[in-house]
């Protein structure tokens, strides 16, 4: 694994726009020099470092899902902050193993030993376009000899096939809450997706979907029934909504991706499961929840909110110097998860996070995000990747 430099493309500011990634310019916070799409830099990896990462996500995806069972059959659904209204329905969701699609881990990885995981976005992931799409066409473009850990397209496309789902269209849901457009892009690459395997697809904003009281059932603005929904929006916040429990009781009637299991797989409580299941793993950092515990004295710790998104609200505490970072945010009311502090690695005075995708439960590509901080968060730019040798 390296960094390298190279020339951006004439013009790439429009030929990224064009291929979806329309938001680029809104990704980031304003007053940022660098843009949130940067191809003037790039990873490489050769093919038995990306073989043995895929190996190891899978392996990581698989851990996830016996921690899921045990959280289910154990009962401790509480530990993840889920509300009491909603447990039974999470876990009879779990149960019936509702159909799921994708999902990406965050990785440190820096190219000497195995990856570890940092959080498993499973629910709501986002920066696809850029993994599925852009980064492919700028290989075809700058190195058109070169491969990429990139077989997302035509995973997501088989996978549609594979899913059983009630009759009539999928709806796909995103926000108007969503002031960058990332939401409606990535929904909108989800939904072509989806009819290049077959399927009849609606799109529509979430405050536009409607209840039928009389019949108890969603609909939409042309009052079509709703049997299938693709959504970014998180299920902590659907819960919490009025529409709340209407989404809970429609879960058998309808199919939800993701799922409402997925619950648990997002919410950080699942790494210190994952400890507690798999002490010791290669690819998992030491993690807790109720507090630090020898992390204090030995390595120092970084404390996450169990909901929390874009790095906000955690805090970074080593021995002897107590806290050293802290980041802005609302989040931590659900509670906190206190997992081992190990440094991103440092190429060239950037630290990169490997975005690992998951499409059903097979390794499907990578995605690269970098700051120069050590937390990743809104200010952190997608970097292309490509495997040579």
């Amino acid at each position: 694994m390296r960094r390298e430099r190279a020339r951006p493309r004439e013009g790439w500011s429009d030929i990224i726009e064009s291929q979806g990634l329309a938001f680029h310019r809104s990704a980031h916070p304003e007053g940022l020099a660098r843009p949130y799409w940067d191809e003037s830099v790039h990873y490489v990896f050769t093919m038995d470092e990306v073989l043995a990462l895929e190996s190891q996500v899978e392996e990581l995806h698989e851990m996830c899902l016996a921690a899921a069972e045990h959280v289910v059959a154990t009962g401790r659904l509480a530990d993840f902050g889920i509300p009491p209204a909603c447990r039974t329905a999470v876990a009879e969701s779990w149960r019936r193993r509702d159909q799921h699609v994708f999902g990406r881990f965050d990785l440190r990885y820096d190219g000497t030993g195995p990856a570890k995981l940092l959080e498993y976005n499973a629910d709501t992931p986002t920066s696809l376009v850029e993994s599925a799409v852009v980064q492919w066409f700028w290989l075809r473009d700058v190195f058109p000899g070169d491969d990429q850990w990139n077989s997302l397209h035509e995973r997501l496309v088989g996978h549609w096939k594979t899913l059983t789902l009630p009759t009539g269209p999928v709806h796909f849901a995103w926000t108007n809450a969503d002031e960058t457009g990332e939401e409606v892009m990535t929904l909108g690459y989800l939904q072509e997706t989806a009819e290049q395997a077959g399927l009849t697809t609606v799109a529509v904003a979430m405050e536009d979907i409607g209840w039928d009281a009389l019949n108890r059932r969603f609909v939409d603005m042309e009052h079509r029934v709703m049997r299938s929904l693709c959504k970014l929006y998180p299920w902590e916040w659907i819960v919490a909504e009025p529409f709340g429990p209407h989404a809970l009781d429609q879960q058998i009637s309808m199919a939800w991706i993701e799922p409402l299991w997925k619950m648990l797989l997002s919410n950080k409580a699942l790494l210190a499961v994952l400890w507690e299941l798999y002490p010791g793993h290669p690819n998992l950092l030491p993690a807790y929840l109720g507090g630090p515990r020898e992390l204090a004295d030995t390595s120092g710790y970084i404390e996450k909110p169990l909901l929390g998104r874009e790095g906000a609200s955690m805090r970074i505490v080593t021995p002897g110097a107590g806290e050293q970072v802290r980041t802005g945010g609302d989040y931590g009311a659900e509670g906190f998860v206190y997992q081992e502090f190990l440094a991103l690695p440092d190429f060239d005075g950037w630290r990169p996070v490997l975005g690992a995708w998951v499409v059903g439960d097979e390794s499907a590509g990578l995605g690269i995000r970098e700051t120069s901080g050590l937390i990743t968060d809104d200010t952190s730019s997608f970097v292309p990747h490509r495997i040579h040798g």
